[in-house]
């Protein structure tokens, strides 16, 4: 076994000391546990024969009242005890047979009644300062008074001195991470000072800590102390050892003991700070050498304590509400930002810097479906990405935070150079759509009481630390810890977001609802019109053609060119209504899917427009294209479309080149039509495919200006896409695509 083994195993083997259950007291006073029903002794300290005159365990089964003086009835003072009281409560002053007056406090816990005797033993120079009130009141009295949490502190620990008489006493908050920096201290000369160290949290193990939660005031008066065993063993209501989480006199764990002879400490209190049911930090009393703490002294540090606690509690809470305040505030701009744009993240992009204000960043990504937007300091677009990616494998909830990506993002080692730490929150059910803050590295050095490590000793049991002179350490790859209530507020920025894009979806489904009804009635009505005109046209076209032919030879030249004029008009309005009539009735018909041949389709296509380029050198270059899914007649005028633009806008190109090729996708197959023609300025690219939309003069090239679009509408009825690329006379590349599994409609 390696000594990194043996460590984790001493570690655990500490956090896993059952320090409830000591078996033991400390021994400036004794214990009696008893059965209530009876009030009969039923386990007893050790120690408790020179307190009595007997051995423990022949205490076992006397009552309660063959113990002490006749005056005592302890039935009548438990009526005093309250029924929900479980910290040990002072009942009365009691003499012993043997005449001895002790303070006698009593709890109820694990099925019995724990009795703790104590002699009064107020040390001589606190004795001589009479009562307390007027202390404790003067403390509570200014409080308020403290401009910041350190002079609160600072108030505190003196005032506790001047009640305790301890060497030194300091108070020190937990971090995230458990580490106590010390705030506040108040020492007498010749005392090491330990303002602005840090403890490590490994000083104070997972148990203690609840302990410490539960029973906020610990007395141990002597270090060298040789405990006092409970007699017999087990409790025996439950078989098993007591259980003395509230008992004043609870013995400590050894190596705590160690580890105060290490410090220079052979008395200590701790006053735990308790702020809305978590340990803040603590309070702890130094002495180097064993001091007695009275009940009296206890109970006005423990009063003092838990003021301060509510103190605490109170400015903690009021910062908190003020926070809170400025986050629902940036939250109120965002969401109405993103109320007045089209999308969500153009919102949010108008407000940069209230983006990064409600975080506290450096830097922010909004991603989208569209877009990766970058806003201050960030890493570059691609490990962002990167990022997002990684974001979406994680089952961590809807919101991530780091204060330290290197550690908690190590398959992107990379990230870890730019920034110190991210919070992201998805803002999408369905797609990758994100929010990120990003904060920089924040180098920093930590001074510690003692180098914060831990060694195995003999027989495996952990060795406290024995040095706690100043240690530097230098952290880096860290940022500053993203705020709880920040974290919170980007829970709820999500679900605002959300529901905005629920309203705009919901919104959309009736702009739908309405378009399709208008594009309903608009096809009717092209339909009607459309069909209408073609027989008046037809008339015209007629007519003028016979015009010609009976009465052309009285017609002068003039006459004879307006009438050709005419006659060219009515053949384009007619090819026109055609078209637009072929248009409407592609909304309006039903698909009749199946499988279509596109090399069929093509060859065909060719032949037909054999005509349009015969005399003209063109080099075909035609893939094997494959089967495809769809409505074969829509297919072929798609193609047809096409590949005649094709022909058309290569004239003047000797050779001509037009290319027709395929591209399997998993999804979808992509068809292609290129050639070396006219091109088109991609600036004017999202009007090619609207009706009547041209980017070439009639004069130079024949057409309605709906074939393109007469394209659009039938590939989107397939589920498909269109597009085109394209470079002013240098060609051009028309594309669709269509669904490789086609949804059943």
């Amino acid at each position: 076994m390696t000594a990194d083994d043996t460590l984790a195993q001493a570690v655990e083997r500490c956090a896993q000391e059952p320090i409830q259950v000591p078996g033991s007291i400390q021994p400036h006073g004794f214990m009696l546990v008893l059965d209530e029903s009876d009030l009969c002794v039923r386990q007893a300290s050790e120690n408790v024969q020179q307190w009595l005159g007997m051995p423990a365990l022949e205490l076992i089964g006397c009552s309660f009242s063959e113990l002490v003086s006749d005056s005592f009835d302890l039935r009548l003072h438990l009526g005093r005890l309250p029924e929900d009281e479980v910290f040990p409560f002072h009942i009365g002053d009691v003499h012993l047979r043997q005449g001895a007056l002790l303070h006698l406090l009593v709890h109820r816990h694990d099925q019995v009644l724990i009795a703790e005797f104590e002699p009064p033993r107020l040390p001589a120079d606190l004795a001589e300062r009479g009562d307390y009130y007027p202390l404790v009141r003067n403390f509570v009295g200014t409080l308020h008074l403290a401009g910041s949490l350190e002079e609160l502190l600072q108030q505190t620990v003196v005032q506790l001195k001047r009640i305790t008489g301890f060497g030194r006493i300091k108070a020190y908050r937990f971090d995230a991470a458990g580490n106590g920096q010390v705030l506040a201290e108040v020492a007498d000369p010749g005392y090491p000072s330990y303002l602005g160290l840090c403890f490590p949290a490994s000083d104070i193990p997972r148990q203690a800590r609840e302990l410490y939660k539960v029973n906020r005031i610990r007395v141990i008066e002597d270090a060298n102390y040789h405990p006092s065993p409970l007699l017999p063993a087990a409790n025996p209501r439950t078989g098993k050892p007591l259980d003395m989480s509230f008992a004043a006199l609870r013995s400590v764990s050894p190596v705590h003991l160690q580890y105060m002879r290490n410090m220079g400490t052979l008395a200590s209190m701790s006053l735990s700070i308790v702020v809305e049911g978590e340990l803040w930090g603590l309070v702890s009393c130094h002495n180097e050498q064993p001091r007695a703490v009275d009940l009296r002294t206890r109970t006005a540090c423990e009063l003092l304590a838990s003021v301060l606690s509510l103190q605490i509690e109170s400015r903690e809470s009021h910062a908190s509400t003020h926070k809170l305040l400025q986050l629902r505030q940036h939250i109120v701009r965002m969401i109405s930002s993103m109320a007045d744009h089209d999308s969500v993240s153009d919102g949010l992009r108008d407000l940069p810097e209230v983006l990064l204000a409600f975080a506290g960043a450096q830097g922010a990504a909004v991603i989208s479906a569209e877009r990766c937007e970058l806003i201050g300091h960030t890493p570059p677009e691609a490990q962002v990405n990167a990022l997002v990616h990684w974001l979406s494998t994680q089952d961590e909830g809807q919101v991530f935070h780091s204060d330290n990506l290197g550690r908690d993002v190590d398959e992107l080692p990379e990230l870890a150079e730019h920034v110190g730490g991210v919070l992201a929150v998805a803002i999408s059910q369905i797609h990758s759509h994100y929010l990120l803050w990003f904060r920089p590295e924040q180098v920093r050095t930590v001074n510690w009481a003692g180098q914060p490590s831990k060694q195995a000793g003999a027989h495996g049991r952990l060795d406290p630390r024995h040095s706690f002179e100043r240690w530097q350490e230098e952290l880096r790859g860290y940022c500053e810890p993203w705020d709880p209530l920040v974290i919170e507020g980007v829970g709820e920025l999500r679900t605002a977001v959300l529901g905005i894009v629920l309203r705009k979806a919901e919104e959309l489904a009736q702009l739908a609802g309405e378009l399709r009804q208008s594009n309903k009635e608009l096809e009717a009505f092209s339909y009607s019109v459309s069909h209408d005109l073609r027989a008046p046209l037809r008339h015209i076209a007629g007519y003028t053609e016979l015009l010609g032919e009976i009465e052309g030879q009285g017609l002068s030249e003039r006459g004879k060119r307006f009438l050709q004029h005419i006659g060219e008009a009515a053949q384009f309005a007619g090819s026109l209504v055609d078209n637009l009539l072929n248009f409407s009735q592609m909304g309006r018909s039903a698909l009749r899917m199946s499988d279509v041949d596109l090399n069929a389709l093509v060859a065909a296509i060719r032949n037909e427009l054999a005509p349009d380029y015969a005399g003209r050198e063109i080099i075909w270059d035609i893939t094997p294209l494959p089967k495809v899914i769809g409505d074969p007649a829509f297919i072929n005028l798609a193609l047809h479309n096409l590949v005649a633009n094709a022909i058309k806008y290569t004239r003047g190109r000797t050779p001509a080149r037009i290319r027709i090729s395929a591209i399997q996708h998993p999804d979808e197959t992509e068809i292609c039509i290129r050639d070396n023609g006219v091109g088109f300025d991609m600036a004017y690219a999202n009007k090619l495919f609207g009706v009547f939309q041209r980017l070439h003069r009639m004069e130079e090239f024949e057409g309605t200006g709906i074939g393109l679009a007469s394209v659009r509408r039938i590939i989107e009825r397939h589920d498909g896409r269109v597009w085109a690329q394209g470079k002013i006379d240098q060609g051009a590349t028309f594309h669709f695509t269509l669904p490789r599994h086609p949804a059943k409609t």
